[in-house]
């Protein structure tokens, strides 16, 4: 029998109410029984929303995201790939897509079956899109959520969680998955997002457990011990200051 580790390199392997699931360098979950691949916060247009308001990034995030999300369905082969909210960055973003990367999307929904978690940043049902549009989906006694909600095994996203370290003197920080054992939350997948520091209050209430956070690395996913998290100390990324200029 092939090993798992060979089947899935680079992916850590984690268990939640009885499932197995492998958290992927790309920032995406897979798991097998379901043949389901997870995504999360692609806000795709994000960069022409921003160029919109004055704040000039270049036009790409949405082709280097798209990018990242083909090359997880090429790894995985998943029957069902499952967005779990702000796919779009805003309700108008599907319009400003380029004519290439509306139909790189269209082929990737149409390649397997996809359902797309309504988020605080798209609350509408793609127009342009093959696929489901619900609020949450329940599947193999795990449920899939936009934000962190309720008791129980819930997978979510929304807070783009970030983990910083300190080693050999330099500086790392990088998207993360977190978890507490029976909550998860994904990192997003969008070239443009920003990231919030796994060590903020808010991770405090949406994970009330002991957390593992799982740092997204160049081809591999590691484990990182709690004691080696390092807070902010009033870093942001260039996005997360443009963000803050806009009050988005």
């Amino acid at each position: 029998m092939t090993e798992p580790t060979l089947l899935y390199p680079g992916a850590a392997r984690v268990t939640m109410a009885g499932q197995t699931a492998w958290l992927d360098p790309s920032g995406a979950m897979y798991v097998p029984s379901a043949s389901l691949l997870v995504i999360s916060d692609l806000h795709f247009e994000k960069g022409s929303y921003y160029g919109a308001r004055g704040q000039f990034l270049p036009p790409y995030d949405t082709r280097a995201t798209l990018r990242a999300v083909a090359a997880a369905i090429s790894r995985y082969a998943p029957k069902t790939v499952l967005s779990l909210g702000d796919t779009f960055h805003d309700p108008q973003a599907e319009q400003r897509m380029a004519p290439d990367d509306r139909l790189a999307l269209s082929r990737l929904c149409e390649a397997c079956e996809w359902v797309f978690v309504l988020g605080n940043h798209d609350p509408l049902p793609p127009r342009a899109f093959r696929g489901e549009a619900v609020t949450s989906v329940t599947l193999g006694g795990l449920s899939f959520t936009h934000e962190p909600e309720g008791d129980g095994w819930n997978i979510a996203g929304h807070l783009h969680p970030c983990a910083a370290v300190s080693r050999e003197g330099r500086r790392i920080r990088r998207s993360s998955f977190v978890t507490d054992g029976e909550r998860m939350i994904l990192p997003s997948m969008g070239a443009y997002t920003g990231g919030l520091n796994v060590l903020d209050p808010a991770f405090g209430a949406a994970l009330p457990g002991e957390v593992s956070v799982y740092m997204r690395g160049q081809g591999r996913v590691y484990r990182v011990p709690v004691s080696a998290l390092r807070p902010d100390n009033q870093y942001r990324s260039p996005i997360q200051r443009q963000e803050r200029q806009l009050g988005a």
